[in-house]
């Protein structure tokens, strides 16, 4: 039995790989909202193994190899290079050897590692965190029946469909903090079209608006 993952948000994706050979690896891919609480849990150990020392290996971008880990013969934990504040034992280490990020952030994308070291053998479960960023959603008319929707600094970049379809126009701009800006400038040269909707999807959620077109 695999010790469940939780998250206090929305955006759970799961892909699961065991590897059975001198340990028991676990590789999971998981995806969760900035501002979400995830808690990122150990490989299950049985009641009768003795858990020497549990260590927590977190590689962000552009950071130093974080590593978090806890003695239980000594009852000792040790950390290096680990600054932020968000990353803790979800409780005292001696209770639960799981780590908690709260609140999510972009800077939290990465690879987290548990490896436990019992005296029956070594346990591990990789986590790869992708962070999402749900887009701040807008749509306007401008003259001449043109309609531009936007969908603003979205992690992944969002899609957008327009109906009925016009003569669209789509662009992006890559922000440095990871984040993508869609937009779609349309022309409506039929007179029939008085109103058009913008949709927009995205993993986080999809959203819908819908405008006037100005005379032209």
């Amino acid at each position: 039995m695999l010790c469940p993952c939780r998250t206090h948000n929305l955006g759970l994706l799961l892909m699961l790989t065991v590897f059975f050979v001198f340990f028991l690896a676990v590789n999971i891919s998981l995806s969760v909202q900035t501002g979400a609480k995830v808690v990122l849990c150990c490989p299950f150990i049985p009641r009768s193994s003795v858990l020497v020392i549990v260590t927590w290996q977190i590689i962000l971008r552009d950071k130093p190899l974080c590593s978090i880990s806890y003695k239980r013969e000594t009852n000792e934990t040790l950390e290096n290079n680990c600054a932020d504040g968000r990353i803790t034992w979800a409780s005292g280490p001696d209770q639960s050897p799981h780590l908690q990020i709260h609140p999510v952030a972009i800077s939290h994308e990465g690879n987290y590692r548990c490896q436990m070291a019992t005296i029956d053998g070594n346990f591990e479960h990789k986590y790869h965190l992708q962070v999402l960023v749900p887009p701040d959603v807008t749509v306007f008319p401008e003259k001449n029946r043109t309609v531009v929707c936007q969908a603003v600094a979205g992690r992944p970049a969002a899609q957008i469909f327009w109906t009925p379809e016009g003569d669209c126009v789509p662009e992006k701009q890559d922000w440095v903090n990871g984040t993508v800006t869609t937009s779609s400038t349309c022309h409506y040269p039929d007179g029939n079209v008085s109103t058009v909707t913008c949709f927009v999807s995205h993993p986080t959620g999809n959203r819908s608006l819908s405008t006037d077109l100005l005379p032209g």
